[in-house]
């Protein structure tokens, strides 16, 4: 996901998307802590991924 495509998106898309990546990262952690995630580095992506949603929310706020 870039940042160029979330830009665009209306703010009630960004915070949908947001919130169905932070449950999607907290269960990559719970499976990662069982052992089961095949990639552990989907867990930096998706907080890098819920980190430029909440940018592009605050700026669209501002």
């Amino acid at each position: 996901m870039k940042f160029k495509d979330v830009k665009g998106l209306p703010p009630k898309e960004i915070t949908k998307k947001a919130t169905e990546l932070k449950k999607d990262l907290f269960e990559m952690k719970i499976k990662n802590s069982l052992g089961q995630l095949n990639n552990p580095v989907q867990i930096r992506e998706a907080r890098k991924n819920v980190a430029r949603l909440l940018t592009a929310l605050n700026a669209k706020n501002q």
